[in-house]
Protein backbone atom coordinates (compact mmCIF):
# COMPACT_ATOMS: atom_id res chain seq x y z
CA UNK A 1 0.00 0.00 0.00
CA UNK A 2 1.04 3.31 -0.90
CA UNK A 3 -0.11 6.69 0.53
CA UNK A 4 -1.35 7.55 4.08
CA UNK A 5 -3.01 5.65 6.30
CA UNK A 6 -6.76 4.30 6.27
CA UNK A 7 -7.02 6.03 9.47
CA UNK A 8 -6.33 9.91 7.69
CA UNK A 9 -9.29 9.06 5.14
CA UNK A 10 -12.89 10.34 4.85
CA UNK A 11 -15.21 7.46 4.62
CA UNK A 12 -15.28 9.00 0.71
CA UNK A 13 -11.51 8.28 0.23
CA UNK A 14 -11.19 4.89 1.36
CA UNK A 15 -14.68 3.60 -0.09
CA UNK A 16 -12.94 5.15 -3.23
CA UNK A 17 -10.05 3.16 -2.90
CA UNK A 18 -11.78 0.11 -2.00
CA UNK A 19 -13.63 0.16 -4.90
CA UNK A 20 -10.68 1.34 -7.62
CA UNK A 21 -8.91 -1.72 -9.41
CA UNK A 22 -5.97 -1.35 -6.89
CA UNK A 23 -5.96 -4.59 -5.28
CA UNK A 24 -5.16 -3.08 -1.62
CA UNK A 25 -7.58 -2.19 0.47
CA UNK A 26 -9.45 -5.13 -0.24
CA UNK A 27 -11.11 -7.46 2.20
CA UNK A 28 -8.75 -8.00 4.55
CA UNK A 29 -8.61 -4.02 5.48
CA UNK A 30 -12.47 -3.91 4.88
CA UNK A 31 -12.73 -7.16 7.69
CA UNK A 32 -10.78 -4.64 9.81
CA UNK A 33 -12.89 -1.67 9.20
CA UNK A 34 -15.96 -3.41 10.16
CA UNK A 35 -14.35 -4.56 13.20
CA UNK A 36 -13.13 -1.08 14.13
CA UNK A 37 -17.00 -0.08 13.63
CA UNK A 38 -17.70 -2.34 16.25
CA UNK A 39 -15.47 -1.54 18.32
CA UNK A 40 -16.47 1.65 17.97
CA UNK A 41 -19.96 1.30 18.79
CA UNK A 42 -19.16 -0.69 22.00
CA UNK A 43 -17.32 2.27 22.92
CA UNK A 44 -20.45 4.91 22.35
CA UNK A 45 -22.72 2.79 24.07
CA UNK A 46 -20.44 3.25 27.27
CA UNK A 47 -20.00 6.66 27.14
CA UNK A 48 -23.84 7.15 26.89
CA UNK A 49 -23.99 4.77 30.32
CA UNK A 50 -20.77 6.46 31.99
CA UNK A 51 -22.30 8.52 34.82
CA UNK A 52 -25.69 7.58 34.98
CA UNK A 53 -27.39 7.07 38.17
CA UNK A 54 -29.71 3.74 36.58
CA UNK A 55 -26.49 2.20 35.73
CA UNK A 56 -24.15 2.77 38.20
CA UNK A 57 -24.36 -0.97 39.03
CA UNK A 58 -22.48 -1.46 36.07
CA UNK A 59 -19.91 1.19 36.36
CA UNK A 60 -16.78 -1.44 36.08
CA UNK A 61 -18.69 -3.25 33.26
CA UNK A 62 -19.81 0.15 31.45
CA UNK A 63 -15.62 1.55 31.98
CA UNK A 64 -13.65 -1.69 31.03
CA UNK A 65 -16.14 -1.94 27.47
CA UNK A 66 -15.21 2.00 27.03
CA UNK A 67 -11.35 1.30 27.27
CA UNK A 68 -11.74 -1.92 25.45
CA UNK A 69 -13.67 -0.32 22.64
CA UNK A 70 -11.21 2.73 22.12
CA UNK A 71 -8.34 0.28 22.53
CA UNK A 72 -9.75 -2.56 19.64
CA UNK A 73 -10.55 0.59 17.48
CA UNK A 74 -6.82 1.80 17.07
CA UNK A 75 -5.57 -1.70 16.47
CA UNK A 76 -7.80 -2.55 14.24
CA UNK A 77 -7.10 0.82 12.10
CA UNK A 78 -3.06 0.05 12.19
CA UNK A 79 -4.68 -3.85 11.11
CA UNK A 80 -6.00 -2.57 8.45
CA UNK A 81 -2.91 -0.97 6.66
CA UNK A 82 -0.96 -3.72 7.54
CA UNK A 83 -3.07 -6.55 6.22
CA UNK A 84 -2.58 -3.86 2.16
CA UNK A 85 1.33 -4.18 3.45
CA UNK A 86 0.78 -7.65 3.74
CA UNK A 87 -1.17 -8.36 0.51
CA UNK A 88 1.51 -5.91 -1.30
CA UNK A 89 4.26 -8.25 0.07
CA UNK A 90 2.59 -11.32 -1.08
CA UNK A 91 2.20 -9.69 -4.66
CA UNK A 92 5.34 -8.96 -4.74
CA UNK A 93 6.91 -12.02 -3.93
CA UNK A 94 5.25 -13.66 -6.69
CA UNK A 95 6.49 -11.61 -9.12
CA UNK A 96 10.66 -12.40 -8.32
CA UNK A 97 12.44 -14.39 -10.71
CA UNK A 98 11.88 -18.03 -11.17
CA UNK A 99 14.00 -18.92 -14.33
CA UNK A 100 16.84 -20.81 -12.42
CA UNK A 101 17.27 -23.31 -9.21
CA UNK A 102 18.00 -20.72 -6.86
CA UNK A 103 15.47 -18.24 -8.15
CA UNK A 104 12.73 -20.44 -7.72
CA UNK A 105 14.15 -21.13 -4.16
CA UNK A 106 14.67 -18.15 -3.10
CA UNK A 107 10.87 -17.30 -4.46
CA UNK A 108 9.27 -20.06 -2.66
CA UNK A 109 10.76 -19.08 0.59
CA UNK A 110 9.66 -15.18 0.01
CA UNK A 111 6.19 -16.57 -0.97
CA UNK A 112 6.02 -18.60 2.16
CA UNK A 113 7.47 -15.98 4.52
CA UNK A 114 4.74 -13.59 2.73
CA UNK A 115 1.74 -15.91 3.37
CA UNK A 116 2.12 -15.89 6.84
CA UNK A 117 2.59 -12.78 7.52
CA UNK A 118 -0.72 -12.38 5.19
CA UNK A 119 -2.17 -14.39 7.44
CA UNK A 120 -1.02 -13.40 10.83
CA UNK A 121 -2.78 -9.77 10.39
CA UNK A 122 -6.48 -11.56 9.81
CA UNK A 123 -5.59 -13.53 12.86
CA UNK A 124 -4.85 -10.71 14.69
CA UNK A 125 -7.96 -8.63 13.25
CA UNK A 126 -10.26 -12.28 14.72
CA UNK A 127 -8.29 -11.99 18.24
CA UNK A 128 -9.80 -8.41 18.18
CA UNK A 129 -13.31 -9.42 17.33
CA UNK A 130 -13.36 -11.95 19.88
CA UNK A 131 -12.82 -9.42 22.61
CA UNK A 132 -15.12 -7.05 21.06
CA UNK A 133 -17.82 -9.47 20.88
CA UNK A 134 -17.11 -10.51 24.47
CA UNK A 135 -17.22 -7.18 26.05
CA UNK A 136 -20.49 -6.53 24.06
CA UNK A 137 -22.29 -9.80 25.22
CA UNK A 138 -20.90 -8.41 28.58
CA UNK A 139 -21.84 -4.44 28.44
CA UNK A 140 -25.77 -5.86 26.93
CA UNK A 141 -28.42 -5.62 29.36
CA UNK A 142 -25.65 -3.47 31.73
CA UNK A 143 -25.93 -0.51 29.81
CA UNK A 144 -28.18 2.13 28.23
CA UNK A 145 -31.34 0.21 27.35
CA UNK A 146 -31.83 3.39 24.70
CA UNK A 147 -28.69 2.35 22.52
CA UNK A 148 -29.20 -1.12 23.09
CA UNK A 149 -29.92 -1.84 19.14
CA UNK A 150 -26.46 -0.37 18.54
CA UNK A 151 -25.16 -3.13 20.50
CA UNK A 152 -26.82 -5.56 18.49
CA UNK A 153 -25.23 -4.04 15.31
CA UNK A 154 -22.04 -4.36 16.61
CA UNK A 155 -21.95 -7.75 17.31
CA UNK A 156 -23.47 -8.28 13.46
CA UNK A 157 -20.46 -6.25 12.28
CA UNK A 158 -18.04 -8.37 14.67
CA UNK A 159 -19.33 -11.28 13.34
CA UNK A 160 -19.01 -10.58 9.50
CA UNK A 161 -15.87 -8.49 10.28
CA UNK A 162 -14.37 -12.21 11.89
CA UNK A 163 -15.83 -14.21 9.22
CA UNK A 164 -14.19 -12.08 6.82
CA UNK A 165 -10.49 -11.86 7.94
CA UNK A 166 -10.89 -15.97 8.30
CA UNK A 167 -11.48 -16.07 4.51
CA UNK A 168 -8.08 -14.14 3.85
CA UNK A 169 -6.86 -16.57 7.09
CA UNK A 170 -8.03 -19.90 5.33
CA UNK A 171 -7.14 -18.80 1.53
CA UNK A 172 -3.20 -17.96 2.63
CA UNK A 173 -2.55 -20.73 4.85
CA UNK A 174 -2.03 -23.56 1.48
CA UNK A 175 1.13 -20.97 0.47
CA UNK A 176 2.93 -20.69 4.05
CA UNK A 177 4.03 -24.10 3.50
CA UNK A 178 3.84 -25.19 7.36
CA UNK A 179 1.70 -28.08 7.63
CA UNK A 180 1.55 -27.56 11.69
CA UNK A 181 1.37 -24.18 11.55
CA UNK A 182 -1.34 -24.41 8.72
CA UNK A 183 -3.26 -27.46 11.12
CA UNK A 184 -3.03 -25.12 14.18
CA UNK A 185 -4.33 -22.16 12.53
CA UNK A 186 -6.84 -24.00 11.06
CA UNK A 187 -8.46 -24.73 14.50
CA UNK A 188 -7.92 -21.90 16.32
CA UNK A 189 -9.93 -19.70 13.54
CA UNK A 190 -12.65 -22.64 13.64
CA UNK A 191 -12.96 -21.88 17.59
CA UNK A 192 -13.08 -18.63 17.68
CA UNK A 193 -15.41 -17.91 14.70
CA UNK A 194 -17.47 -20.50 16.94
CA UNK A 195 -17.54 -18.58 19.89
CA UNK A 196 -17.78 -14.77 18.72
CA UNK A 197 -20.70 -16.48 16.73
CA UNK A 198 -21.88 -17.42 19.88
CA UNK A 199 -21.11 -14.57 21.92
CA UNK A 200 -23.06 -12.08 18.90
CA UNK A 201 -26.19 -14.33 19.59
CA UNK A 202 -26.26 -13.79 23.23
CA UNK A 203 -25.45 -9.86 22.50
CA UNK A 204 -29.07 -10.03 20.79
CA UNK A 205 -30.89 -12.17 22.86
CA UNK A 206 -29.84 -9.77 25.79
CA UNK A 207 -30.91 -6.97 23.30
CA UNK A 208 -34.09 -8.46 22.26
CA UNK A 209 -35.48 -8.84 25.90
CA UNK A 210 -35.17 -5.26 26.58
CA UNK A 211 -34.23 -5.71 29.85
CA UNK A 212 -31.34 -5.11 32.52
CA UNK A 213 -30.02 -8.17 34.25
CA UNK A 214 -27.55 -8.71 37.10
CA UNK A 215 -24.32 -6.94 37.18
CA UNK A 216 -21.38 -9.07 36.60
CA UNK A 217 -19.91 -11.62 39.85
CA UNK A 218 -16.75 -9.69 40.96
Amino acid sequence: MTGPGFATMTIEEFLGRLASDDPTPGGGSASAIAAAMAASLLAMVAGLSLGRPKYAAYADTIARASAVGDGARARLLALADEDAAAYDGFGAAMKMARETADEIAARQAAIGSAAKAATLVPLAVIRECAEIAAELESLAGRSNLNAASDLAVASLLADAAARGAAANVFINLPSVGDSDFEGRTMIDTTDALAVIEDLAAEVRQHVGSGKLRDPERA
